[in-house]
């Protein structure tokens, strides 16, 4: 799969923070009509949630303001929810009869939870173009062959870094875990904070599993737990991935209190842009953070990937990554075409160049030029790739998604051990993965 993700990407590559305005869905009375008619007085309203900051959301209002001009009668009510937040609130939407027309996700796991319990609407037969999409992206929502969703990003994870704070203290950039201990090592001995992280939403944290037992074991080690053919979630390399964040933690390589600091806050970014740590294992939308947040910072900022580790099975190309967001749309609109028209302006040629160009991100639909010098260093990388992981959280069912960010969470804070987390992740394994 990772091969051809690789193949496809290379030729799509090759082709050559306000608030929005929109106070939440299911609050307005809208027309049982399917299109809008131009010159009608009639307004249709068509809610819009996702969870981009930033640059990301002026590429999503530009697109809004285009599909308006072509619809005069459509009003598109767009709220920005924060990635923390997110998740929760379209739960809670979603049971309560209220979710938004048009939704943005992650695909994976978590959309196919709304899909199983016939949330979503099912796009396979309606008017849109398939194969702009990347095929590896657009399968991350597909199920049973059947479409549920649009993805327009793709999001590489990998470490940020001061390139000012790297040279004052003659580092090189780690390639090996044994160099990237050294380089934690001098920066400690400096009085910085070697790596920023703020993980009470979990998923920061969560990286460094994924990438620990990857290095260690290679990509089998999750798909033969995920598709019951390997060893399991107790697998060895899951055991000594725990046992590699806490000896990270034993030796002071976080900011302090970093399990209780909120992501979205940007206290641990502010670490980074104030000098006071040096590195973030954070997705490539860290791009996006700076330029809204603290444009200076990237003129001083680096990347690389995750070291290899001596002995480790995993092919140090290796990467993970996320496809966000995905776009969707729930079952009951009382605006199916209006909705797929939406849906095929926010993945148009436009908006894709557009998120190529300003977001810092990859792109899932071809026929792009990136010139942005961090997409094409992360295109290089998909395109290098031996394996594409996608997060755990989004790939996982629900249940032992929530097993997986619980045990990481309590291994940045030791109290769990390695061995008791892998065990708890593989008993609800065998519980829901049948």
């Amino acid at each position: 799969m990772a091969l051809l993700f690789v193949s496809v990407l290379a030729l799509a590559a090759c082709s050559s923070d306000k608030e929005t305005a929109g106070q939440g869905a299911g609050d307005q009375d809208t027309q049982d009509q399917g299109t809008a008619n131009k010159g009608s007085d009639e307004e249709i309203v068509l809610d819009f949630w996702h969870f981009d900051p930033g640059a990301r959301m002026e590429i999503y209002q530009e697109a809004v303001n285009r599909f308006e001009a072509e619809h005069e009668n459509v009003k598109i009510n767009m709220l920005q929810i924060p990635n923390d937040q997110y998740k929760q609130r379209v739960v809670v939407a979603m049971s309560g009869g209220k979710a938004p027309d048009v939704f943005a996700s992650w695909g994976g796991g978590w959309l196919e939870e709304f899909v199983n319990s016939g949330q979503v609407m099912d796009l396979t037969d309606e008017d849109i173009e398939f194969d702009k999409f990347v095929d590896v992206a657009l399968a991350n929502s597909k199920f049973n062959n059947r479409v549920y969703g649009l993805p327009l990003g793709i999001s590489v994870y990998n470490f940020f870094y001061n390139k000012e704070i790297f040279e004052k203290h003659n580092l090189d950039v780690p390639e090996t875990y044994d160099e990237f201990l050294n380089v934690i090592k001098v920066l400690k001995d400096g009085g910085l904070y070697p790596i920023a992280i703020a993980n009470q939403p979990k998923w920061p944290g969560a990286f460094y599993l994924m990438y620990f037992a990857d290095r260690l074991g290679g990509e089998e080690v999750f798909q033969g737990a995920y598709r019951r053919t390997g060893k399991g979630f107790d697998d060895e390399a899951y055991v000594q991935a725990g046992k590699y964040i806490q000896d990270l933690v034993k030796m002071d390589a976080f900011n302090p209190g970093f399990n209780g600091l909120p992501y979205d806050a940007g206290s641990a970014r502010q670490l980074i842009y104030s000098d006071q740590a040096a590195m973030m294992l954070m997705t490539s939308g860290f791009v996006n953070n700076v330029r809204q947040e603290f444009p200076e910072f990237e003129e001083k900022m680096g990347v690389f990937q995750f070291p290899t580790i001596e002995n480790g099975k995993g092919n140090p190309s290796n990467l993970s990554a996320g496809i966000s967001p995905t776009w969707s749309i729930k079952k009951d609109t009382k605006h199916p075409e209006l909705a797929v028209a939406f849906l095929n302006e926010l993945t148009s040629l436009v908006t894709a160049q557009d998120y190529v160009d300003r977001s810092g991100n990859v792109v899932a639909i071809k026929g792009v030029e990136v010139k942005d010098p961090w997409v094409k260093t992360f295109t290089e990388w998909v395109n290098e790739a031996n394996s594409i992981q996608f997060p755990y959280d989004q790939t996982l069912p629900p249940e032992l998604a929530e097993v997986h960010k619980n045990t990481t969470f309590n291994l940045f804070g030791l109290s769990i051990t390695p061995a008791k987390a892998a065990e708890e992740m593989e008993k609800m394994a065998k519980e829901v993965l049948k």
